[in-house]
């Protein structure tokens, strides 16, 4: 009888965890849909043509933003911000109309300062069917039912970062995560309870000395684990406890992507500013800088001899670059402070930037173990033409990701062998990360190109259609639609 009780009940449990995940796939309840992998459930098939005239659905404003929508049933939940009154917005938007269900204004003292081309309104909320959990920066997280009632709230103080908070929180089971390890003035990985909104744990970070810290990536689950990528590296952490599991090392800064899961494997893309070819490639050798600006033929260069030489720090995504100054990095270069830019320093600082190259690119990492895991759990990896921004996308034992400039490459999941490597056809930056319904994987650039290319061994365009407008967020796919969020509208495409 006792067996019969404990078959039973596991037979329960079992029908509530396979129904909890058909309900979480048949919707979209957090950036990059479930668990962040950028995949619709497998019965989707929005429309592979996206055209304003012949099949949008519906438009509808927002005030600015760059969360993406999370969607559960007939509600769309996103958010927005009005800088010039110092207000935060939440929406709720019903799904089949674009109509407003509700708005709930929220103004504070302070804005959280953020990148140029950020935004004090970046994290996508979550949902669990039950309530919605949003988050800024500028004030904390708020928990509200689906008739826009606060349930609880959990403000925090404005988090001091290198470009603005950029992870969006997640739910997993009874507990609120969200990732602050990018934060200066408090790194740490917060557990709230979705009920009521305690602190069910928190783990603190340490910063080391000259160590950048930066992370910008969105917790994914795991065997009961929650999985953060930051400039230290990639690392697991107990979600009973909040006890680091293992660490795999990263070191390189610009801790942007989610990494997403597929064949038992983790793929994260580390990127570095420094280790970036298309930035190196802007420096010409010594010899070729002296002869343009060694005025006094010394084979030295001054700080002011070398203020006229430039270079773009993002030169594949022109469109947003700085242009960066060589007197200003001076010291940079100037390792033993003597004024003057000697070739041994130019040479060796030039090599060092280098060093970065072999360390970044996506990797493919093999889950589980215990404490530093390192070589034994890589499986492969690709240095060349890293995305910045965009997370990757695994789809049916393949690995795509797509770099600013439309530089689209697919790898072979298990091993990591390059299947293609080629342009989209649309250039430009690239922020908004892929997503994938059936066959047919979707790519918007920031200055509104979306791409749609057919998924499989060698790269097919499907189509191409330019909304005219900025996307910096992720779409997101539910009932067979396409919901498309730019600087200051929604859209929904359907046949």
């Amino acid at each position: 009888m006792k067996n019969k009780c404990i078959s039973c009940a596991l037979g329960i449990m079992i029908c509530i965890v396979c129904i909890s995940i058909r309900a979480q796939e048949s919707n979209w309840p957090q950036f990059r849909g479930v668990n962040c992998s950028g995949l619709a459930g497998a019965d989707q098939h929005p429309p592979s043509h996206l055209d304003k005239a012949k099949n949008m659905l519906w438009s509808t404003s927002l005030n600015t933003g760059q969360s993406s929508p999370c969607i559960w049933g007939e509600l769309i939940f996103i958010t927005g911000s009005d800088e010039s009154s110092k207000t935060l917005n939440m929406y709720a938007i019903k799904r089949e109309t674009g109509a407003l269900e509700w708005k709930r204004d929220l103004k504070v003292d302070s804005l959280e300062q953020v990148h140029r081309v950020s935004h004090q309104a970046n994290a996508t909320p979550v949902t669990d069917g039950e309530r919605v959990v949003f988050y800024f920066g500028s004030y904390g997280l708020l928990c509200l039912d689906y008739e826009g009632n606060l349930l609880w709230d959990y403000p925090m103080s404005v988090p001091e970062t290198v470009h603005g908070m950029g992870t969006s929180p997640v739910i997993a089971g009874d507990l609120v995560l969200l990732n602050c390890l990018g934060q200066i003035n408090d790194p740490c990985l917060l557990a709230i309870n979705k009920i009521d909104g305690s602190l069910v744990w928190k783990y603190t970070s340490d910063i080391r000395e000259g160590e950048l810290v930066d992370s910008y990536s969105t917790p994914v689950i795991h065997n009961h684990r929650a999985i953060i990528y930051r400039s230290r590296d990639v690392a697991a952490y107990d979600l009973d406890s909040g006890k680091q599991i293992w660490t795999y090392p990263a070191r390189l800064g610009d801790a942007v992507c989610t990494p997403v899961i597929g064949d038992d494997l983790l793929f994260v893309t580390f990127f570095s500013t420094l280790g970036n070819p298309s930035a190196i490639e802007q420096f010409p050798d010594f010899h070729q800088l002296c002869e343009l600006y060694d005025s006094n033929e010394d084979r030295k260069l001054a700080k002011e001899e070398i203020a006229g030489f430039t270079w773009l720090n993002y030169p594949e995504k022109s469109d947003i670059a700085d242009t960066l100054n060589m007197g200003d990095w001076f010291s940079f270069w100037d390792q033993n402070r003597d004024e003057w830019i000697d070739s041994a320093e130019y040479e060796g600082i030039n090599q060092y930037c280098q060093s970065f190259y072999e360390k970044q690119g996506i990797k493919a990492i093999r889950l589980g173990g215990s404490g530093e895991i390192g070589m034994d759990h890589f499986a492969w990896g690709n240095p060349d033409h890293v995305p910045h921004v965009t997370s990757p996308l695994y789809l049916d034992g393949r690995v795509y990701e797509i770099k600013s400039g439309g530089i689209l490459s697919c790898f072979k999941a298990n091993d990591g062998r390059l299947l293609f490597r080629e342009r989209i056809g649309a250039a430009g930056t690239y922020f908004a990360s892929p997503v994938a319904a059936g066959d047919r994987i979707y790519f918007a650039a920031r200055n509104g190109v979306i791409t749609v290319v057919e998924a499989g061994d060698s790269m097919v365009v499907v189509s191409r259609t330019d909304l005219g407008e900025i996307i910096s967020a992720t779409p997101a796919i539910v009932d067979n639609k396409i919901y498309i969020r730019t600087e200051e509208s929604l859209y929904a495409f359907g046949e």
